[in-house]
């Protein structure tokens, strides 16, 4: 029978603790990184890259910076999508915390009609984003 590594690590609460520490290694990265200015080491979104449009993620990282800094406007400007779909995504990534220090393993379960909806929606927001 093959090792499995320490028991910890197969803890339910170590992805989520995983997942935390490095959202707030990176936080603090941003935090003192301006991504509005150039000379930073931040990656290149690969869709941009290869396709020179933005995707429906681009600005995230200009996002949390400008939210981290009060400029909730240039937040809104920077990706107006993702800012309106991160405290849904806070709330999961805190479920799934919560569960995990409780010692169960969770994941939310999305119908297909949601799965097609969330799709939609990033499919939209990319061709709406690229007209300008």
């Amino acid at each position: 029978m093959a090792e499995r590594g320490p028991a910890v690590l197969r803890h339910p609460a170590a992805a989520p603790l995983v997942v935390a520490a490095a959202g707030l290694a990176g936080a603090a990265y941003v935090y003192g990184t301006n991504p509005h200015e150039p000379g930073h080491l931040l990656p290149q979104c690969p869709f941009r890259y290869v396709t020179g449009l933005l995707c429906p993620a681009c600005g995230a990282t200009r996002m949390v910076y400008d939210l981290m800094h009060g400029q909730f406007t240039a937040a809104w400007h920077d990706n107006r999508v993702l800012l309106l779909a991160a405290p849904f995504a806070l709330v999961l990534l805190g479920r799934w915390f919560v569960e995990g220090l409780r010692g169960r393993r969770w994941r939310p379960e999305l119908k297909p009609r949601t799965q097609v909806l969330i799709l939609g929606i990033a499919v939209i927001w990319t061709v709406a984003r690229n007209l300008h």
